[in-house]
């Protein structure tokens, strides 16, 4: 077991591992976010995904060199992708870079940041060779265990998930699967790559999955019939897989595929189909926005990427807002949970609603895009006396209120 374990990367993914971690090791946390170190060692969790951070013993810091006083180093940092819907592995490496030089002999280093098949070898691995002047295989070794972090679930936490674990050799996967095993139930992979696989085509499946769900409302939309009552229909049905449409955003399904189809087209074959489900679901902001034409002044409520978080990054609120304004629109936003921490460049160019009651503006529009478990207290009465009153319009991405009282109020009801 090790003397000491020091998770790099404290966001979503980190935070609660290292919170986890400590109730059986003692354990470090690093993040090159001063700021975020600081609201830690205060007990305050900006991501919103650890209750009662106070009761975790962790040590903190911004300072790398922590990360030399342990010999099993987890990597947790975001694998974001480029405007090109290319990977950005720029996170990556410099984490990769700032253990490497902090690296000590006899050390493990895990990464959990979700990849393409041989990243973690092809690309981690020789920065942390290059960086710390050791030899790989005898003065260290590498693992991968992707993570299985579903923001703002609190059911499906890592103490209740199977864990992939893998090494770089047995002896480190036998002590990899030894310490995610004492907070976890582990599945060994029997490589690397496999398990960087398995991870990446998770979120291909769901996002593949959504996607045939978008085009099929895209279709019923045109045919004039509820995709919902469709499904609701068809789910009778003993093997059919009840998924629904959505606008795929956050940091998973919507980023993902691409690493896959990257290591695919580099490899020589031109993925088909998952591209062109991820061409559906990027369409699918274009179509809501749509529903909107002719409407002058739309209310945006929820903009996060999902329900329950505070975290907005990827989301594709921003996309639909983007087309809303090219339609002609007056777009304002209300959000009681977004956290400006997790901001995302260009909200700026719409208006802020900080209190519906207070507001004075009537809209014609009414998008619920994140339908935070908060918005139970505004009644479609109370939203309805902030509309103008020839039949505005709701767009009820998810489903959240009801059908037969919107209309009742006067809305023109839509969902997906």
């Amino acid at each position: 077991m090790p003397q000491k374990i020091c998770v790099v990367g404290l966001g979503y993914v980190g935070l609660p591992l290292a919170c986890l971690l400590s109730k059986k090791f003692e354990v470090a946390g690093f993040d090159i976010n001063t700021n975020k170190i600081n609201d830690l060692k205060q007990g305050r969790d900006e991501t919103g995904e650890v209750d009662n951070l106070v009761q975790y013993q962790i040590n903190y810091s911004a300072d790398p060199k922590i990360i030399s006083e342990a010999n099993f180093i987890i990597v947790a940092v975001p694998t974001p992708i480029t405007d090109d819907k290319r990977p950005d592995l720029a996170p990556l490496i410099s984490a990769s870079q700032i253990v490497g030089r902090n690296l000590t002999s006899g050390s493990i280093v895990v990464y959990e940041s979700t990849v393409y098949p041989g990243c973690t070898e092809e690309d981690c691995l020789p920065v942390l060779i290059k960086e710390s002047g050791l030899k790989f295989g005898t003065d260290f070794t590498i693992g991968y265990s992707p993570e299985r972090v579903n923001p703002g679930d609190r059911v499906h936490t890592i103490d209740k998930i199977v864990k992939i674990v893998s090494g770089s050799d047995d002896e480190t996967l036998a002590k990899v699967a030894a310490i995610y095993g004492a907070i976890t139930t582990v599945h060994q992979a029997p490589s690397i790559k496999v398990a960087e696989a398995a991870k990446v085509i998770e979120n291909v499946q769901r996002s593949l999955n959504i996607a045939l769900m978008n085009e099929l409302a895209l279709i019923f939309d045109q045919v004039g019939i509820s995709t919902k009552d469709v499904i609701e229909a068809a789910a009778t049905k003993w093997n059919f897989q009840k998924f629904s449409p959505g606008l795929v955003g956050g940091h998973c399904i919507g980023i993902d595929p691409y690493y896959l189809t990257y290591k695919a087209q580099q490899s020589g074959y031109e993925p088909k189909v998952i591209l062109a489900g991820q061409d559906v679901n990027e369409s699918m902001a274009k179509l809501v926005a749509g529903k909107f034409v002719g409407r002058k002044t739309v209310l945006v409520l929820g903009v996060t990427f999902k329900e329950n978080v505070p975290d907005a990054r990827n989301t594709k609120a921003i996309n639909v807002m983007a087309e809303l304004k090219k339609q002609g629109a007056e777009v304002y936003w209300h959000d009681p949970i977004y956290s400006a921490k997790h901001q995302t460049q260009g909200f700026e160019k719409y208006k802020y609603v900080d209190s519906l009651e207070n507001s004075t503006v009537k809209y014609d529009g009414i998008l619920i895009f994140s339908p935070h478990s908060i918005f139970k207290n505004y009644l479609l009465s109370q939203l309805q006396s902030h509309c103008l009153t020839n039949q505005p319009l709701i767009f009820d991405v998810k489903g959240f209120y009801n059908r037969a009282e919107a209309e009742r109020l006067g809305f023109k009801y839509l969902t997906l």
